[in-house]
């Protein structure tokens, strides 16, 4: 698996996605609970960066039209979306956060 450097983790602020795009993927990453968490940054129903909306208890809310995602599986818990998003493999080395693009669901 490889990981390519994604930010540094003093750049995350807790329950505040961040935007970056890794080889052309965007991707939403997620400090949140002691833990960073990298979700693709694209809402499975309506096509809209999901780093726009709210993170609460694990869950990213889509701003549009109020879809959450499990950070952990990418897995939809309210409609619209009934289609998950893929989550990808998180690891932090001194400050840098890593991620591989290959997805864990």
């Amino acid at each position: 698996m490889t990981f390519r450097r994604a930010c540094g983790l003093s750049e995350l602020e807790e329950d505040t996605p961040k935007r970056v795009e890794l080889d052309g993927t965007p991707v939403s990453l997620v400090q949140t609970g002691g833990e960073v968490f990298a979700i693709h940054d694209i809402c499975s129903h309506a096509n809209v960066s999901l780093s726009e909306g709210e993170v609460d208890d694990c869950h990213i809310e889509c701003w549009l039209h109020g879809s959450r995602f499990d950070l952990r599986s990418g897995k939809p818990d309210a409609l619209p979306a009934t289609r998950p998003v893929p989550v990808y493999p998180v690891k932090i080395e001194g400050d840098d956060v890593l991620v591989s693009l290959t997805q864990e669901s």
